[in-house]
């Protein structure tokens, strides 16, 4: 007997989903910055054992959209609570900002098994822990609490061996050998995204798209060009920086991280380019994925 599903994990932005996704994969999967909307696109992580087959779907944080890109991503989010086989809600007991009414109420609705996982535990008190599990309790009755600390690790041992008793009897939906839907394109799109988010302030690393024309991969070197987007020439200038330096440190903190990611030695080269208001743009936007 083989059991599959779709296990979709959903949250506000920051919350820690990607990096529970990574934990859960024991594989960088899926970039981690502290900026919100950093997770862009939907992801599946594939998980494999003999008699299992678990596809974790990892998505953008849950906001209210101001232009054509965050509905795009929101999108991507309300797929993954119409096609769960089970849902985990990550929630960051930190954030002291208000509940998502929209969430609860699609939580009580699905009629599929829920997981309220309680994040950052590390970072609160005891007292304010149970609070939070009274709380959560009382807003989604049906739903079964854990407090975990997905950068830590803590508890996500245990969620497995309960995902795992509660999916459906399936054939496997993807190859035993697959780990992730997506194409090595999109994890060095992904590296170099991550890299801006982390390096820039303000307005830039939302105003960039970044989209890979070359991917050549030899015995032992990966060529790569790709190209980063963004919607206006100022921009262009800030990305780039003094004499190409601010780029220059983008691209090799990527390409380090690519090297590890493939296991190879990677010649990465960036271009810069403006794309004016590509992200209110819908032609441009299903250009770069977005559905």
């Amino acid at each position: 007997m083989h059991r599959s599903g779709f296990v979709n994990i959903v949250g506000k932005p920051n919350a820690g989903k990607s990096t529970f996704l990574n934990q859960l994969m024991g594989k960088k999967l899926a970039i981690v910055t502290k900026k919100a909307q950093t997770t862009r696109h939907r992801i599946f992580g594939i998980y494999n054992d003999d008699k299992y087959q678990i596809v974790f779907s990892d998505t953008p944080g849950v906001l209210d959209p101001k232009y054509g890109l965050q509905e795009k991503m929101m999108n991507s989010v309300k797929d993954s609570l119409q096609d769960a086989d089970i849902l985990l809600f990550v929630v960051d007991v930190t954030d002291v900002g208000d509940s998502s009414s929209f969430l609860i109420e699609k939580l009580n609705k699905i009629p599929v098994p829920v997981f309220i996982l309680l994040n950052k535990i590390d970072q609160t008190t005891q007292e304010h822990l149970e609070k939070m599990i009274e709380k959560w309790h009382q807003y989604v009755p049906k739903a079964e609490i854990l407090p975990i600390s997905a950068l830590k690790g803590f508890n996500i041992d245990i969620i497995l061996p309960k995902l795992k008793s509660l999916l459906p009897e399936n054939l496997p939906y993807y190859d035993k050998d697959q780990f992730t839907d997506k194409s090595e394109r999109f994890f060095v799109n992904e590296a170099i995204r991550e890299k801006i988010l982390l390096n820039y302030d303000k307005e830039i690393p939302y105003a960039v798209e970044v989209n890979t024309e070359l991917f050549k991969e030899k015995e032992e070197i990966i060529f790569i060009d790709s190209v980063v987007y963004v919607e206006r020439n100022s921009q262009k200038g800030i990305l780039i920086g003094h004499k190409g330096e601010a780029i220059k440190k983008v691209g090799t903190e990527a390409r380090r991280d690519l090297e590890l990611f493939f296991a190879k030695k990677i010649y990465l080269n960036l271009f810069v380019k403006v794309k004016k208001d590509w992200r209110k743009n819908d032609r441009d936007l299903k250009n770069f994925g977005y559905r």
